[in-house]
């Protein structure tokens, strides 16, 4: 199987700029191992299963609930059947469509 799940992650009740706080969220996604793109607007991890995705947003909660009250968090997931590596693969894909390579 293989799990892509895009997911962001901020507290609401502290400063404007949350690049700090997404600093410490990456930390943690970085160091899980797990295949990764950090976006502008997001964080899209790739796993074999749901569940390791989900242990890791549990991880991020427990980062930022020591300092933080409140957390805002969205997440958009991608479950098929088939190998890991889709990360890649969905790029690729598009880009061999279209004969050239995207600045992505």
């Amino acid at each position: 199987m293989s799990a892509l799940v895009e997911f962001a992650m901020f507290p609401t009740d502290r400063t404007e700029s949350k690049s700090a706080f997404v600093a410490r969220v990456l930390d943690l996604v970085d160091r899980s191992g797990l295949p990764y793109r950090l976006t502008p607007m997001g964080t899209i991890v790739e796993a074999e299963t749901v569940g390791e995705i989900f242990a890791l947003i549990e991880q991020a909660y427990e980062e930022l609930e020591s300092d933080c009250n409140r957390i805002y968090s969205v997440v958009k997931i991608d479950y098929r059947k088939g190998p890991v590596g889709r990360l890649e693969k969905k790029v690729a894909s598009v880009e061999e469509k279209l004969g050239r390579k995207l600045d992505a």
